[in-house]
């Protein structure tokens, strides 16, 4: 008989975790270091201001600073450049996230490598990067918010990805490689797939674990999973549905009833990306 599905939700890892969040801002202060996050955020893109208000909100949540820099979607390149680097020099500020997409003007901004390694919340920086590929993680290493809100997330709910054959579909810089790569360091077999990969079905239904994140909404049916209850979804996409409403890259309703957890959308991964901006924060205040 089939049952359905355990909901992996993010809102009780998070009120787990956020105590310990506050603590260490507590302790922090207690030192006369205040944990400072400057956001900056160019012209008014809709979805953009819902995410960094998002950010600023649950940074002030744990006794954190937060200031949302909005530029006028006509600046330039120098002015832009030039917000940066003062942020880089101030050493009251601990973290800097530059929120993207940036418009059309700026698009031709390489923005890996602008923000200091050590106040790279998003953790894009090449040198995490690299220390990402190496394992060389230590407690305030900075590691991509969403990968590292898939992990915390996992730990909570006792999924141990040791051993597990893992399938990521989707290979972004944001999620897909810098995941392969963390989930690599924790001995799991990984397989990074994507649109080009053949008999994608066949692969998805030989994993243990699957994460979706490639943006495209419900493309993943019951054709893509097997049909014994056994598997764990990690669904990353957040798209609009014909209706208007939010959905992930999985059809939730379609496949429920023979897996055996899936991450909601809304409601689960993407809140533990932005719990994850404010944990980076911590480890770059701490250092």
């Amino acid at each position: 008989m089939q049952k359905e599905a355990k909901l992996l939700y993010a809102q009780p890892v998070i009120e787990k975790q956020v105590e310990v969040l506050k603590d260490e801002c507590k302790s922090l202060k207690s030192k006369g270091i205040t944990p400072c996050l400057k956001v900056i955020l160019v012209g008014n893109n809709p979805g953009s201001v819902i995410y960094t208000n998002s950010k600023k909100k649950f940074a002030e949540k744990i006794g954190a600073n937060c200031e949302i820099i909005n530029l006028d979607e006509s600046t330039g390149e120098e002015e832009f450049l030039k917000v940066v680097n003062e942020f880089n020099n101030d050493d009251l500020v601990h973290g800097i996230l530059i929120q993207l997409p940036l418009p059309k003007s700026l698009s031709q901004i390489d923005t890996t490598d602008l923000v200091v390694p050590h106040k790279d919340v998003d953790g894009f920086h090449y040198e995490n990067v690299a220390k990402l590929y190496r394992g060389q993680l230590g407690e305030t290493s900075m590691i991509p918010c969403t990968p590292k809100g898939i992990v915390t997330m996992a730990k909570y709910y006792g999924i141990d990805f040791a051993g597990k054959n893992v399938v990521i579909v989707g290979r972004s810089l944001i999620v897909g490689k810098p995941l392969s790569l963390l989930l690599s360091n924790l001995n799991a077999t990984v397989t990074l797939a994507h649109s080009k990969t053949q008999n994608l079905k066949d692969l998805t239904k030989t994993a243990d674990i699957i994460v979706t994140a490639i943006g495209s909404p419900k493309l993943f049916t019951k054709e893509y999973f097997r049909d014994d209850n056994s598997q764990i979804i990690f669904d990353v996409g957040i798209n609009r549905s014909e209706d208007g409403k939010l959905c992930g890259d999985c059809d939730f309703a379609n496949i429920k009833d023979q897996v055996a957890a899936i991450t909601p959308v809304p409601k689960g991964v993407g809140p533990m990306t932005i719990f994850s901006v404010s944990q980076n924060l911590i480890s770059a205040a701490k250092k």
